[in-house]
């Protein structure tokens, strides 16, 4: 096909826009890996940059002495990760799929209830006394899957309304007619229809586990059993805490880097997510698009 002039203008337009906006997605993650091998002092006299005077590998050096623990640390998350994501998406559709069928008793009560909780909760303390007195989840895996993070109104919705609008409602009513109970379509006909929302849900619930260390402060005392995310907070703590004594103790000698160390970690903690997302991401632009459509 030929293109006009105009076309082409506007063709090289569009380009120009996705290319800022890549290099703006890109060059923040290049400029917090290039910070993480910066030397310290050259970090704190000239600021951040792509192009450091001087590099140095200590930042992660001191997070290699502690690898051992950095190993368990990952174990505990991806096991955490891995289990929570699929009991969440079990959860949601499970949710999501009757609220999406028209002739469900009390749906609309149902669906304002979903809502509801998107709009208010019974507040930190409370919860933290029902987690720890009732169900007593402290420095057990638990206290990462439970609190918050099993199941979202946000994404119930999402899944509904995917359910609603992608999947015909004739292809349920010929299933009956087989002799299909609602169980069986659930499992076979519209879960293997949802991929790309199972996936975008999916990926917004295995996000939220990973990077998640609010649980690990609130319910985990035994350092043998923090997520990367609580060990490496845990860690910018201990780093803080001995460099304020070795300023006390040396008239302010800085033996222990900050503020690459802080990169270092940040970097360790986004990678894996850095290597996953490439595959999902047409399945989740695909999903995220088609589930926010109402119908």
């Amino acid at each position: 096909m030929i293109r006009t002039k105009g076309q082409t203008a506007y063709q090289t337009m569009i380009n120009i826009v996705l290319i800022g906006v890549t290099l703006i997605t890109v060059l923040p993650m290049v400029l917090l890996f290039m910070s993480s091998i910066t030397e310290e002092n050259t970090l704190v006299v000239n600021g951040y940059s792509f192009f450091p005077e001087k590099f140095s590998l200590g930042a992660y050096r001191y997070i290699l002495q502690n690898a051992s623990t950095i190993f368990r640390a990952y174990g505990i998350t991806i096991l955490v990760t891995v289990i929570g994501t699929a009991l969440s998406l079990l959860l949601t559709t499970l949710m999501a799929f009757p609220l999406s069928l028209k002739d469900l008793p009390g749906r609309r009560a149902l669906n304002f209830y979903v809502f509801f909780t998107m709009l208010f909760s019974g507040g930190l303390v409370p919860s933290y006394i029902m987690w720890t007195n009732t169900f007593h989840i402290k420095n057990t895996l638990l206290a990462y899957l439970l609190p918050n993070l099993l199941m979202g109104a946000f994404n119930i919705i999402l899944a509904r309304t995917f359910f609603t609008t992608n999947i015909p409602n004739d292809i349920y009513e010929a299933a009956k007619i087989d002799g299909a109970g609602y169980l069986t379509i659930y499992a076979k006909i519209a879960l293997p229809l949802s991929k790309p929302i199972l996936v975008t849900i999916g990926l917004f619930t295995w996000l939220a586990y990973w990077n998640d260390w609010t649980n690990g402060l609130y319910y985990i005392s035994d350092s043998g059993m923090l997520s990367v995310q609580a060990l490496l907070n845990r860690m910018i703590q201990d780093i803080q805490a001995l460099s304020a004594h070795s300023s006390i103790s040396s008239g302010g000698a800085m033996q222990i880097p900050q503020v690459s160390i802080r990169m270092a970690i940040a970097f360790v903690a986004i990678f894996p997510i850095l290597l996953i997302y490439p595959f999902l991401q047409k399945y989740f632009a695909n999903g995220i698009m088609l589930g926010a459509v109402k119908g």
